[in-house]
């Protein structure tokens, strides 16, 4: 069981709940204009991790067939038989159960909506099949997190909050873009929709670069409906030289530095962020 859970939280490498706990937590302080209360921040990171790892572990049960042709995933712990499907689909529905829990323990409303982003977050795994814009509900089931976080807070939903949920949206999107490029053969051959599989690895770098000016947008109108300062919109400029960094060691003839694109400077990203928004609240009260 030891050695099966390690394996586990290896495959779906839940270190990386890095890239929206950060924004989760920038959610709740805008929500609480500091920092909320101890046990509610707990909740929340619980809810984050648990709801992240039932994402990841039924994505690799779902495509565990399609790991399986893909020299990149080919090696990944389903397919490679390191575990069984029964034990990872019960890992999946513990944290699942974890999750739920711990949202009733934050309020009722956080409880309702509780199968809601289980519903986005699990349905992700099905995007490939049927849309080109699978990056988009992958954005999204990363972008709710400053939303579920402020009703954490809360308990209602202010509006101005979906601004951010919509930068963490076209943020991930971009990325996830560009992440897909590595898959571009294998999604033609097997089926699978995608942009780059669609328009090709040259257009869904623009396209990429689209979201990503979009993102920067969003993130300005942010600072703006909450009223934050120039520390904050200095965190904007900060993700704003990061991004473009992060699109000048990839190209569409060199995706060897995808991984360090992808993993250490979108963690960056949403650290920094969230350190400057924090700074800025903080200096107000």
């Amino acid at each position: 069981m030891i050695q099966n859970t390690r394996v586990t939280l290896e495959m779906i490498k839940w270190e990386h709940s890095i890239f929206a706990l950060p924004f989760a937590l920038t959610g709740a302080v805008l929500a609480a204009g500091g920092w909320p209360p101890l046990r509610t921040l707990g909740l929340i990171v619980l809810c984050m991790i648990s709801a992240r790892t039932a994402a990841m572990a039924f994505n690799r049960l779902v495509d565990a067939e399609l790991d399986a042709t893909n020299p990149r995933t080919k090696m990944r712990a389903l397919p490679a038989k390191q575990l069984q499907s029964g034990f990872v689909a019960g890992f999946v529905l513990i944290s699942a159960a974890i999750f739920v829990v711990c949202a009733a323990l934050l309020n009722r409303f956080c409880l309702m909506l509780s199968p809601v982003a289980l519903l986005v977050l699990l349905g992700y795994s099905f995007a490939k099949r049927f849309t080109r814009w699978s990056h988009l509900i992958l954005g999204l089931a990363l972008g709710i997190a400053p939303t579920g976080a402020w009703i954490a807070v809360r308990g209602t939903l202010d509006p101005r909050i979906l601004m951010l949920t919509l930068a963490v949206l076209l943020w991930v999107a971009g990325f996830d873009v560009l992440y897909a490029c590595q898959d571009f053969e294998h999604d033609c051959k097997a089926g699978l929709y995608s942009v780059p599989a669609k328009f090709g690895i040259r257009a869904a770098f623009w396209i990429a670069r689209g979201l990503h000016g979009l993102t920067l947008i969003a993130l300005v109108l942010v600072a703006v409906l909450f009223g934050l300062g120039p520390i904050a919109l200095a965190g904007v400029a900060v993700t704003g030289a990061l991004l473009l960094y992060e699109h000048l060691i990839v190209s569409p003839g060199d995706l060897r530095r995808m991984n360090a694109a992808f993993f250490t400077l979108n963690g960056i990203i949403s650290v920094l962020f969230f350190v400057f928004v924090t700074a800025d609240v903080m200096r107000r009260r």
